[in-house]
């Protein structure tokens, strides 16, 4: 059997017959089919002992139990690892009961949680940490009822645990041996700590949560350096038993369709490999090898894997990496680890606590097991043009100089900054008579809190300030088409005068109809951002400056961390109908700038230059974080030339202060091919924003988009 690649090779073959086929079945989406059509969720009217009347912390604490009782036990003959979300509705990121046909509980996402925790201590740790903070005799009420929703939690995972070992003991009796022991003891060898992660992750995703890994090679590299030294397993051993959960981890495909055309695979379970860890040494080992060689050979983009790259990164790793780059799917995307340590130490954070940092399960960092995040995302695009050129209304702004219309647009920015921080202030918090500020309880959420840190200690759930480090990060999108629209303004109206400001308004508001020379001469004759070109790139350079200045001023005023960072996460689809025509010659319905990648067509000078023109920028600014997509040609990357050109690529992007970069490898012909014929390129994935998706479970305008955005692959 093959799994797809855009390489003019076939993938590579490593792992057993058995286990490939289990990869292909599972891939095939049989077993989200099975979850979404047989075993949706639990009606809890129908439940005898269900009382409606209790708290809704005792309601949830209940259902947990109840989902744990019940839930279909489901164990694969190829497995070598056991545990399984097989609910449906938790794929739509809720807890999977309902009541008269509504859900009850929603879970939480964009978190990663302490697994580390879990494998090195085991979860009994954590059930001790509960039962000693219930002894203290100051706890509040709510306290109480919180610390009790996860001992809950606790006692639902126990009976899910049970079951498993009951099932496993006469039919599986290899991992019931390893099961016995994990996750509730610290894990002491390999497949234990494999195990370990999993079925901790799988007990949180059949409750609804949505939470990313984190930093497997490091969890897990010690373990298996000992297994091998001791002689108990052997690397190829090794490769199967993960192989086993990155399969499983394919469990949801072709489950609920919740993602409104923008592609399967959105469950945030990304993982990071390499870098350094809290002391500063290099963390790269035979796990991290070990992951490449699985998603090489599989063509897995379910988990979506950063590597953490800095100038001492081995080359032999850096390699491999671009060699499993070069099969495509998106499956790998870099972080640049020596700016976001830095980011991350000048928001206050210890350097060893920088150190360790991960993702949410998308791509923005944050600090592993410890942070509470949200991120508000807004188009700074329809910034400019409906709030500052009023381009919306009957009478459009009127400017006569481009220094006033930028310190309007800059006034209209803040302005909307302030009204997102207002909206997190006032759904997060009430303001107490003394002036100080208390957190509003929204919901139950043991099974995120209780692998938190600090949710315990403060007898606090994760979204009620629990955790160590609360984030919040306003997101902007668009800043590549404002900071062109701008540059283009400047440029057309007050720097070439091709065109009197009030009758460049007129041609935006009537999309260009009237002078398709003039938007001809803006879209061709000017170098916009993305180029290597000073003088336009200053214009974004200037306003995510302006943006992460505005962000900064927030800090302080409630008990939350203010972040900046840059994303759109394919709002550019959704964000058209709000849109107008803009300057720099696009019309009104075009599909813009992702995150902060030039705007589709405006980039001509090649890949390097685009990461020139985006780390001109201080992106050591925006610590939460600014993606960069680069989409490559298969048959740029062939050979050993191939090889050399994507790990100069890396090294470059890392030695000029990038943050965040996604790269892709991507034929047209066969997106346009599987359009035509999708039946025909069911596993085809592709990186989208933040996660990948089979291309055939996207919309047509979202195919369109990638398509579109992939014919300026350099």
């Amino acid at each position: 059997m093959k799994f797809y690649t855009v390489y003019k090779e076939d993938r590579p073959v490593r792992l057993s017959e058995a286990t490939r086929e289990f990869a292909a079945r599972s891939l095939s989406g049989v077993y989200g089919k099975e979850a979404s059509s047989e075993h949706m969720a639990f009606e809890m009217s129908e439940v005898p002992d269900f009382d409606p009347n209790a708290s809704n912390y005792e309601q949830y604490g209940f259902c947990l139990k109840y989902v744990a009782q019940n839930a279909p036990i489901r164990i694969c003959d190829e497995e070598l690892v056991s545990g399984a979300a097989t609910m449906g509705a938790a794929i739509k990121n809720v807890l999977p009961v309902t009541w008269h046909g509504e859900s009850m509980f929603r879970a939480s996402s964009h978190v990663t949680l302490d697994f580390q925790t879990v494998v090195r201590k085991g979860v009994g740790y954590i059930e001790a940490k509960i039962d000693e903070r219930l002894t203290d005799p100051s706890l509040t009420q709510g306290q109480l009822e919180v610390l009790r929703s996860f001992k809950d939690c606790m006692e639902a995972f126990h009976i899910w645990h049970r079951r498993y070992l009951d099932a496993l003991k006469d039919t599986r009796p290899d991992i019931y041996q390893t099961l016995l022991h994990v996750p509730f003891e610290p894990a002491r060898t390999f497949r234990q700590g494999v195990q370990s992660i999993w079925f901790t992750f799988a007990f949180t995703r059949l409750m609804g949560e949505w939470p990313g890994i984190g930093r497997i090679d490091e969890m897990l590299g010690s373990l298996l350096r000992q297994d091998l030294a001791d002689g108990t397993i052997t690397i190829d051993q090794a490769r199967e038993i993960l192989a086993s959960m990155f399969i499983k981890g394919c469990e949801w495909i072709g489950g609920e369709d919740i993602f409104c055309g923008s592609g399967d695979g959105q469950y945030y379970q990304n993982l990071i490999l390499a870098g350094v860890d809290a002391q500063g040494n290099e963390v790269v080992n035979e796990v991290s090898y070990l992951v490449l060689d699985i998603i090489e050979e599989l063509g897995i983009a379910d988990y979506p894997v950063t590597v953490r790259l800095n100038r001492a990164t081995p080359d032999k790793f850096l390699r491999r990496v671009a060699q499993t780059m070069r099969h495509g799917g998106g499956a790998l995307a870099v972080y640049n680890e020596e700016l976001v340590i830095k980011a991350f130490c000048d928001y206050g954070y210890s350097l060893q606590e920088a150190r360790s940092f991960a993702n949410d399960g998308c791509w923005e960092v944050q600090i592993p097991g410890k942070t509470y995040f949200m991120y508000y995302p807004f188009d700074a695009l329809q910034v400019l043009l409906n709030m500052t050129l009023k381009l919306n209304t009957d009478t459009p702004a009127h400017f006569d100089s481009y220094e006033e219309l930028y310190a309007a647009f800059r006034a209209d920015l803040e302005k909307r900054l302030q009204d997102i921080h207002a909206d997190i202030d006032n759904s997060r918090f009430k303001r107490l008579e003394d002036g100080s500020v208390e957190w509003v309880d929204t919901h139950p959420s043991a099974v995120t809190s209780v692998f938190i840190q600090g949710c315990i200690e403060k007898a606090a759930t994760y979204f009620s300030g629990g955790p160590i480090y609360n984030v919040v990060s306003p997101h902007i999108g668009g800043a590549p088409d404002t900071a062109n629209s701008l540059f283009a303004i400047d440029k057309l109206v007050f720097k070439d005068k091709k065109v009197s400001f009030d009758e460049l308004m007129h041609l935006l508001k009537t999309d260009w109809k009237d002078n398709e020379q003039l938007r001809q001469y803006a879209l061709n004759s000017y170098t916009y951002y993305g180029n290597d070109n000073d003088e336009a790139d200053a214009y974004m350079t200037r306003l995510l400056g302006d943006f992460a200045d505005i962000v900064d001023t927030f800090g302080g005023k409630c008990p939350l961390i203010h972040t900046s960072g840059v994303s759109t996460f394919g709002r550019q689809v959704e964000w058209i109908p709000f849109r107008s025509a803009v300057p720099f010659g696009r019309k009104k319905g075009a599909i813009l700038s992702a995150n902060t990648s030039p705007s589709p067509g405006t980039d001509t000078a090649g890949a390097t230059s685009i990461i020139k023109s985006y780390c001109k920028a201080d992106l050591r600014r925006l610590a939460c974080g600014a993606a960069l997509d680069i989409k490559l040609l298969p048959s740029a990357i062939i050979g050993e030339d191939g090889i050399n050109a994507l790990c100069s690529l890396m090294r470059g992007f890392v030695e000029l202060g990038g943050f965040f970069m996604q790269p892709d490898v991507v034929d047209t012909k066969i997106l346009v091919r599987a359009q035509e014929h999708p039946e025909e390129y069911s596993t085809l994935s592709v990186r989208v924003s933040g996660w990948n998706a089979r291309f055939v479970t996207l919309s047509k305008d979202w195919q369109k988009y990638i398509i579109d955005r992939n014919g300026q692959s350099v």
